[in-house]
């Protein structure tokens, strides 16, 4: 009637044991058993996997490609001109083992840690290096630059196990300090370059002004030397009229020219003229052959 109750302790302790041995290593993840904090086994590939229960113990670490994001650094570029750079890194446990042996019981801190402790110098090392400068950080040569830091840092990093992908750099912009005077500076560049396209418009406006005066000048000179010849031209050409007029029937024609004058002497209510009697203006008004010795038309 004893047996019983053992039998169950006995299979009880025996499942315990059992599952205490066994563990399952995710294909996302990689596993070192430790015994008495030595490295004893490495499980890297998924599966069931065995261990001495009590005495050893399963440490896992992430098998993926992680991100690390740095915290903001001043650099100074070769035209000392000071930046804030933000960056980030990706990068995976490549040797376990090694892993394991530089963070210790830090685990993934303690890396992450040392790994940024080794991307901030070479940030600050690769964009102040010589001819580097601020324009080139912010054109599109920065991925250049970036390579040269995932370069430098990779091989650093591999001293403690892990494998650097890729490193970019996220921000870059001035310290707070700099802003205002930076704003400044842009705002009175672009004060200044209005400036030369208000000049160079007035400049042009002038010339264009200038040669629009210009232009009226000539046409109007060349329209009133045509108007000139043409005036010139009709008075020749009045004046041959009236000579061949005058050739025909001067009498006549001194007879006309006398009424002429006295429409336009005598025009509305002036009738009152101040000349001489024996003025030839009276040859037609008093109608005496005595006065012009000619006969009255």
């Amino acid at each position: 009637m004893k047996k019983g109750p053992i039998g169950l302790i006995a299979l009880a302790v025996v499942g315990f044991v059992a599952i205490n041995s066994v563990f399952i290593v995710d294909e996302r993840e990689k596993a070192l058993v430790l015994q008495f904090g030595q490295i004893k086994a490495v499980k890297e590939e998924p599966g069931l996997a065995f261990k001495i229960p009590f005495i050893q113990e399963v440490v896992r670490y992430d098998d993926r490609i992680l991100s690390l994001d740095t915290q903001q650094i001043e650099v100074t570029p070769s035209d000392d001109r000071r930046l804030v750079v933000d960056a980030f890194a990706r990068y995976r446990i490549a040797d376990v083992v090694q892993f394991r042996q530089a963070v210790g019981v830090g685990g993934m801190r303690a890396a992450e840690q040392r790994l940024e402790g080794i991307l901030n110098p070479q940030i600050r090392a690769v964009l102040g290096s010589d001819g580097v400068t601020s324009n080139t950080i912010l054109s599109a040569d920065r991925g250049t630059l970036a390579a040269r830091i995932t370069a430098g840092v990779r091989s650093r990093a591999a001293d403690i196990g892990l494998e650097v992908v890729d490193v970019r750099l996220k921000q870059t912009n001035l310290p707070t300090q700099n802003l205002d005077a930076t704003f400044a500076r842009m705002r009175a560049e672009r004060e200044r370059e209005a400036a030369d396209e208000i000049a160079r418009g007035e400049e042009a406006a002038q010339r264009v002004r200038a040669q629009a005066d210009r232009t009226v000048v000539e046409l109007v000179s060349e329209s009133q030397k045509e108007a000139d010849i043409t005036r010139g031209e009709a008075d020749a050409r009045r004046n041959a009229i009236f000579a061949a007029a005058f050739g025909a029937d001067p009498d006549f024609f001194e007879f006309y020219r006398s009424m002429t004058a006295y429409e336009r002497a005598l025009q509305g209510n002036n009738s009152t003229m101040v000349i001489a009697p024996d003025s030839e203006f009276f040859d037609y008004l008093d109608g005496s052959d005595a006065v012009s010795g000619r006969p009255v038309p």
